[in-house]
């Protein structure tokens, strides 16, 4: 498991810690509002844990893997199968052969 699954499951765990940590410093007397501390230490360990994810994600070297490929960012759009960095291949699927058409020619490749 990647660390970005792994902190992004520590979430609610955590949540449920500083409810039950605040809850024993109210029983002891410690503090005296509980609800009041609550939220921002919330907002304050939600923060922390999104830039702990954030930083996990940079670390394993991107969005973690889905079962229908790697997830490429957003505007980046999904990977290609058989594309290179260089000019784009005419390939096809077993379904649908690619077919090239150039000016001057028809669908077979012979002169007009």
């Amino acid at each position: 498991m990647n660390r970005y699954i792994f902190i992004r499951r520590l979430r609610g765990p955590a949540i449920l810690l500083l409810i039950g940590v605040l809850a024993l410093l109210h029983q002891t007397g410690a503090i005296e509002h509980f609800w009041r501390l609550f939220w921002p230490l919330l907002l304050i360990m939600l923060g922390v844990m999104m830039l702990a994810e954030r930083a996990a994600l940079e670390a394993d070297g991107g969005y973690p893997m889905f079962p229908w490929g790697q997830y490429r960012g957003p505007g980046q759009g999904p990977a290609q199968p058989g594309a290179t960095g260089g000019a784009a291949q005419a390939t096809g699927t077993a379904i649908v052969p690619v077919q090239t058409h150039e000016l001057g020619n028809d669908l077979n490749g012979e002169k007009l």
